[in-house]
Order: C-alpha cells, then sequence, then structure tokens
C-alpha cells in the first residue's frame, strides 16, 4: 500500500510538491556553502568530500562529486549567474525521489544511488566577509555533532541573534569552564606573536579553515578564554572569507595587518576551479 504524500499548505495555499517540502521541514540533514566567482570555486575537492563523507555517516551512502558538480552548474545557469552564494543541502530521500526547481535558481534532485538522497541546490547573491572587525559575545554553548555542517542549528542561531541584540557581531561558542570551540557561524583562529592557532575543541572544519591551515603552518591546541590576554591577535573564516576579530567579551585585539596581510595571501594563493 502506498503511502499518500503530506498535505501541506504554506500561508492557506497548499504546497506544489508536499513530499519534497515535508523532506525539507524534517530539519535532518546537512550541507555545504561556497562562494563562486566566474562560474569557479575555491576548495570544490574538500566540499566533495566534506558532503560525501557527513552522507555516508547520517544516510550508509556515498554521493557522486560529478553530479554535485553538474547541479550545481545547472542551478547558475538556470539563475543566470557567474558569480553568487551556493549552498548544497543533502537530505534523506526515498528511491525514485525527482527533481524539482522553484524561482530563485533553486533546484533539487536524486543522487542516483540506491536508497537515494535528495540533493538541494540555492542559488542567492554573492557575499564578502564584514569590512569592520568583529566584536564577539562568548556562550556557554557546543554545537552537536559538531564536525557535521548539519540542519537545525537552532542554538547557535539563537545566541547569534542575542549576541547581536546586545551589540557584537556574532557569538562565540564556549564550553562552561570557557574552552573556545567556533564561532556560531566561523571557524576562529589566535596569533600568539609566534603561531596561528585554532582551537581544538569539537568544532566544523570549515573549507576556508581547511584551506589556511596547512599554508599557515598553524597549529592546533587548547584555547580558554583565559588565554585571551595573552593573544595579540585573532580573525574569523568561513565561506564568506577572513575577518579580523577587534574584541571577545571585554578582552579587545588590535588589528594586525601584517597578519592579515599574511592570511589574505595565502588564501588568495588557492586555486580555484571551474564547476
Amino acid at each position: 500500500m502506498t503511502t499518500p504524500p503530506p498535505h501541506i499548505e504554506i500561508d492557506g495555499v497548499p504546497a506544489a510538491g508536499p513530499e519534497l517540502l515535508a523532506t525539507l521541514m524534517s530539519g535532518f540533514g546537512h550541507f555545504t556553502a561556497m562562494q563562486v566567482r566566474d562560474g569557479r570555486v575555491r576548495g570544490y575537492g574538500l566540499h566533495v568530500d566534506r558532503l560525501d563523507r557527513a552522507t555516508r555517516e547520517l544516510f550508509g551512502q556515498g554521493i557522486d562529486g560529478e553530479h554535485v558538480r553538474h547541479l550545481l552548474a545547472e542551478a547558475l545557469r538556470t539563475a543566470g549567474r557567474r558569480d553568487a552564494t551556493a549552498r548544497v543541502y543533502v537530505y534523506g530521500g526515498g528511491a525514485g525521489a525527482g527533481s524539482a526547481g522553484s524561482s530563485g535558481g533553486s533546484g533539487a534532485g536524486s543522487a542516483g544511488s540506491p536508497g537515494g538522497v535528495r540533493l538541494v541546490v540555492t542559488v542567492r547573491d554573492p557575499a564578502s566577509p564584514p569590512e569592520t572587525p568583529q566584536r564577539l559575545k562568548s556562550v556557554d554553548y557546543w554545537r552537536p555533532a559538531a564536525h557535521i555542517k548539519h540542519l537545525g542549528g537552532f542554538g547557535q542561531a539563537y545566541f547569534g541573534e542575542a549576541a547581536r541584540r546586545e551589540g557584537y557581531d556574532d557569538a562565540l561558542l564556549t564550553s562552561r569552564d570557557g574552552e573556545i570551540a567556533e564561532g556560531a557561524v566561523t571557524n576562529i583562529a589566535f596569533w600568539d606573536g609566534t603561531s596561528v592557532i585554532w582551537p581544538s575543541a569539537p568544532a566544523l572544519t570549515g573549507i576556508t579553515m581547511a584551506l589556511l591551515e596547512p599554508l599557515l603552518g598553524s597549529v592546533r591546541r587548547r584555547v580558554t578564554l583565559a588565554d585571551l590576554p595573552g593573544m595579540r591577535a585573532a580573525f574569523v573564516t568561513n565561506s564568506r572569507g577572513i575577518a579580523p576579530v577587534g574584541g571577545i567579551d571585554e578582552v579587545t585585539f588590535a588589528v594586525d595587518e601584517e597578519l592579515i596581510g599574511r592570511v589574505h595571501e595565502a588564501y588568495a594563493s588557492v586555486p580555484w576551479e571551474h564547476l
């Protein structure tokens, strides 16, 4: 007996694809985000590797990187964009999951493998890192399954919004005893005058971080709020790029132009890959 799709209405209007929408509303899945410039992406292979690892962990199967590349290229073509912010979401789905499109240059389709997963691509305006040094507020929160760029990030969104209401730019996720993990939507690195240090607490290894880490000769080790006065500078990274940190709670940091210049130079040396 075939189970009928759920009935879903949005603002009183029945959804055009209720089965797909129900999947997207499940909140169980993961994604990757990237900046596209002239149809090219930095670290595309790292994006695919991360998608594949998380899909295997969550859904017991891998994904085809060339299929992902095709979906991205088609979404960009349909949206008429060469520069964009693109995301690839992965959800669980049944065999025969079909494709669907929507306005704004997004698409969804099956991964073409037994059991099926749904891949959803969204395309939006390109984005850049913040132009001003970021002020962060520490909060007692670590993301569950932090190694996965998973959906359902209510906690980090909640604390991020709360920090912005208090005049900060974002939240910094720490443990109860002050061990630093990551920003709400960023990785964070510190400069002690000798080494670039990434916190070793459980956190997502972002693609920008993964690209920079070997180029900067950086290290990972435990960093706590108590260590901050001994740090000379800090910066955050995510899919938008790199931004200096001007302060965390009551601790302020001067922008180390030499350091930030070196970080930007390292990032600029990463080759772009065509989709």
